[in-house]
Parts: structure tokens; sequence; C-alpha cells
């Protein structure tokens, strides 16, 4: 098994990226998937966010209104680390189960939007980063997701700088292409995380080798 760990920045278009390896075979783990369930409704996740940031963060259905938590903690950093501590440790021991039930040979592919910001590449064979520019970025948060200019802008100022991303890669895919580009550097990107899933791993001694 090979796990790799997928980040990028909020507009940099992991989720396409994932899409891609998915189809080429991959098997995804998708931490903001998963870090929905474990503050559904009835989840102990959900109680203690409520614990922690009021019922002003619930729907009036019961639910957590997540455009309202996340107006609030994205424009606090100790809020936000709050918030952090209650969700991660849960997304944590739920992706440990799913990466334990796919198969020996398997590329496991784990999608992690804040990899960087929680120092988490050494969980990982290897880490791929998703890159585009900052204005990239922007622009796709504005015109794709409606969000106002001042609240893209603190989203992105939230998460770790496009330089500590790039530092922490093993691979980076450049997103500021055409659709048709993205897939063939996908296809590559694949091809490389297949040879190194079937190369046997080396000793300590035949590494010293």
């Amino acid at each position: 098994m090979l796990t790799v760990g997928l980040t990028g920045g909020i507009g940099a278009g992991k989720s396409e990226v994932s899409r891609l390896l998915v189809e080429c075979g991959a098997v995804l783990i998708d931490a903001d998937r998963i870090a929905r369930e474990v503050v559904a409704p009835g989840t102990p996740g959900l109680a203690a966010v409520v614990d922690a940031f009021g019922e002003e963060v619930l729907t009036e259905g019961g639910s957590l209104d997540r455009p309202r938590l996340g107006s609030i903690v994205f424009a606090d950093r100790e809020k936000l680390a709050v918030l952090n501590s209650i969700v991660h440790p849960l997304v944590g021991a739920r992706s440990r189960e799913l990466e334990e039930a796919a198969a020996e040979d398997a590329v496991v592919i784990h999608d992690v939007p804040l990899l960087t910001e929680n120092g988490l590449a050494g969980l990982y064979d290897l880490v791929i980063v998703v890159d585009v520019r900052p204005e990239t970025q922007l622009d796709r948060l504005m015109g794709r997701r409606g969000m106002s200019e001042e609240d893209a802008r603190a989203r992105m100022a939230a998460q770790a700088t496009r330089e500590q991303r790039r530092e922490i890669a093993d691979i980076v895919i450049d997103n500021d292409v055409p659709l048709d580009e993205l897939e063939q550097r996908v296809q590559e990107v694949w091809a490389e995380l297949v040879r190194r899933a079937r190369t046997p791993a080396k000793s300590p001694r035949e590494q010293q080798e």
C-alpha cells in the first residue's frame, strides 16, 4: 500500500485532482467528507462543537450551520484552533479505519485540506500539493462559490501560504492550466504512484548500501 497526502489551498482545485486520481484507480479518503460525518446530528462531535461555540452554530433543524461556523472561526485563529482540536482527532480516527480496510496493493489518497497547517506530512509515504496562484484562488472563491472578497481573503489567510505548502511537497500539480493539461499531468503522477506502490520497500541495511 502507498499512502499519499493530497492537499492544496482553498480554491486550488484539489477536488478535481482527487476525482481524476480515483478514475485512475486510487482509493480516496476525503477528510472534508469525514469532517461532515463526525459532526452530523446526534454525534459526540456536534455536541462538542455546540459546547464550544453555542447553539447559534446550529440550523433550525439541529444540524451544523457550516457557513455560520465558518464566518466565526476563519476570522479568529484561536477559535479555529478550538474547532480543529475537536474535529481533527475524530477525522483522524475514521481515516485510519478506512485506510486499514483498503487492499494491500492500493494507492490510498488522503484528501486533507489542512495537511500543511497541522504538520501531517509525516503520516504519508509522500505528499502531493495542488498549486495555483493566489489570484486564481480568489477568482474561484468569488466567482464559483459566491464569496465576498473579504470572506475569501480571510479564508485564504487562515491557511498555510503557498510557499509553506510547496515546501512539504514531494509532487506538485500545477492547476493554473486547462483541464486537458491537468488530466495529462494527473496521469503522469498516477504512473509514478503505481511504480512506487509496486516497488518493494528496502530494509535499513539495503538503504545504507
